[in-house]
């Protein structure tokens, strides 16, 4: 039998006392829909950061990369640590553009909740409907925040029947929320309701939990309006998964620091890690490795703090698994199901002449690591 226990503040395992819910919640849209801005609102209402940064003026907090300030758009996945009066969230900022659209599902893979972000000017988009589609997939809970509402001409109830239209009857509108019209969702809910006549924020938490209901907010990320209710929101109707004492992670990215050292990003899932660790995993060509964790970063932005152990519902980077890889179960963690977006255009590289094969290889190697799907 498995057994299941909470942190508390102090980490110690098996102790009850409250604490706040440790969650990974992801970011997602449509390329321009305004989810950096929104994004940069949540950082700044929760005293993450001080001033508002601007895509437009290339200086906010996520897309820190000189590729994504030059372009004005996300290309990697990036995380920053927040903290509202229940949780302590990691927060990861997706990519919009298609043509990154296997980075967002890498960071789907290891979400506990995510936040889709809807343009009002613009509704609901094709890629859209592709990133609802993985969250399907994965099984993971959502919230709907629809943005850009202060320059929109449509009204709250033309936009929530497209929502319905597109992605069922479960999105709800929580700006003047319909308590009935939430019981509808479920046949307990609805007794529930018939019985008391109201439902409480642990039943409405649990029918987000099993993807039957989805709450919708609006407002401006740019102008701050109804992100405070977002935030409300994640707090009221979150509630953190079980945990195995048995450690489990599961890795979604591979990077490389400003040294050019490799490191695993991953989601902790059970137990604890902590540095020198010895991890038994298998590498892509089958074989067993026994490796030690060297290093644990915490990474918020583009800064990190060195951690001596993380714990169930952290994502950090780890350096010392040389054979590690995207998609990875490491302990009790399963491996990851197969990534279901594939690029659209198939590359060639042409190799300048006099250039060595041999000594460009591991360099495409090493960008490989980082995104699978170049192959």
């Amino acid at each position: 039998m498995v057994e299941y226990y909470k942190f508390s503040s102090n980490n110690i395992p098996g102790d009850t006392v409250e604490y706040m819910k440790k969650l990974v919640i992801g970011i997602l849209a449509h390329v321009d829909a305004g989810r950096t801005t929104l994004s940069e609102g949540l950082l700044y209402l929760t005293g993450r950061i001080k001033t508002l940064g601007r895509v437009d003026r290339r200086d906010t907090f996520l897309d820190n990369h000189e590729l994504e300030r030059q372009r004005g758009i996300t290309i990697f996945s990036k995380q920053a640590i927040v903290e509202t009066s229940q949780c302590s969230l990691t927060l990861l900022d997706t990519p919009g553009h298609a043509d990154f659209a296997a980075e967002a599902e890498r960071a789907v893979q290891v979400l506990d909740y995510a936040v889709v972000v809807i343009s009002g000017t613009d509704g609901v988009q094709a890629h859209t409907e592709t990133l609802w589609r993985l969250l399907e997939r994965y099984n993971v809970p959502a919230f709907i925040f629809v943005t850009k509402m202060d320059v929109s001409s449509r009204t709250r109830e033309d936009i929530m029947a497209e929502l319905r239209s597109r992605f069922g009857g479960g999105c709800a509108d929580f700006t003047q929320p319909d308590f009935e019209d939430i019981a509808m969702c479920s046949e307990e809910a609805l007794e529930s309701f018939a019985a008391c006549g109201r439902l409480t924020d642990g039943e409405i938490a649990e029918l987000v939990k099993k993807r039957a209901l989805f709450p919708c907010w609006f407002g401006s990320g740019l102008k701050l309006e109804g992100v405070d209710a977002l935030i409300d929101g994640i707090d009221r109707y979150t509630a953190e998964p079980e945990r195995s004492a048995e450690f489990g992670a599961r890795v979604y990215k591979i990077s490389r620091d400003e040294r050019g050292g490799r490191l695993a990003f991953m989601k902790i899932t059970g137990g604890v890690l902590r540095v020198k660790d010895a991890v038994r995993y298998q590498g892509r060509d089958g074989e067993e490795l026994e490796e030690k964790v060297n290093q644990l970063r915490i990474y918020s932005g583009q800064k990190y703090d060195a951690a001596e152990a993380v714990y169930p519902g952290q994502v950090c980077a780890a350096s010392g698994l040389s054979q590690a890889y995207a998609g990875q179960g490491l302990g009790c963690e399963a491996e990851a199901a197969v990534p279901v977006l594939e690029p659209v255009l198939t590359y060639r590289v042409l190799l300048p002449q006099g250039c060595d094969p041999m000594l460009m290889l591991p360099k495409l190697r090493q960008l490989e690591e980082e995104d699978p799907m170049l192959r």
